[in-house]
């Protein structure tokens, strides 16, 4: 295992145990390594948690690579958003730590944003069953990773249960992509918005 692997396993083992205020020298004693290493490699904690979010998207976009290809983009995004509720919640704790540090202001912007687009348009693809798939291409990927993170923050702050998480994060995926989708697939995703049986 690489030492910047050993620092986020680490980190994550820290979080796990309800101590999201885990102090650097901490992490460094729990991977087994110098005090400086953690600096050295990241440059601060709150880059750790940027690296742990980017590594729980890479979780996500595996998963969907791996999974079933339905051919319509709404349905791989709606499977893309079941996979990924769900490896948010195989680690809630860790997870909401993690959520909670991304909100905090940071010297340098991290990369999450770009991680999270690439994996809402792997899972669009060629954006076939909806209208104007080039277009939607080009626009669904942001609002796919807004609506995600969105209803992320409302689980992170506890206003959602771990239940409410893939339902609601199902709903928002419905809402952006309501205006993309052919006619005749508005109706399954209004039922998805309304609660009604698919």
């Amino acid at each position: 295992m690489s030492t910047r692997a050993r620092i986020l396993a680490a980190a994550e083992r820290l979080l796990g145990t309800g101590r999201p205020e885990f102090s650097m020298r901490e992490l460094a004693a729990e991977a087994g390594v110098s005090f400086a290493t953690p600096f050295n490699q990241f440059g601060s904690k709150l880059a750790i948690m940027h690296a742990l979010s980017q590594a729980l998207i890479a979780e996500m976009r595996g998963r969907v690579a791996a999974g079933p290809k339905p051919t319509d983009a709404a349905l791989r995004v709606l499977a893309a958003v079941a996979i990924a509720a769900e490896v948010m919640l195989e680690q809630p704790a860790v997870n909401r730590a993690v959520m909670g540090a991304l909100g905090a202001p940071g010297a340098e912007p991290g990369a999450v944003l770009a991680a999270s687009r690439a994996l809402w348009a792997a899972a669009i693809g060629d954006g076939a069953g909806l209208a104007a798939p080039a277009y939607a291409a080009t626009i669904l990927p942001d609002q796919l990773a807004f609506g995600f993170r969105g209803v992320l923050s409302f689980w992170t702050a506890g206003e959602l249960t771990d239940a409410d998480l893939p339902v609601q994060a199902r709903k928002a995926a419905a809402v952006a992509l309501l205006g993309f989708v052919v006619p005749e697939r508005r109706d399954a995703l209004m039922a998805i918005l309304t609660g009604a049986p698919d």
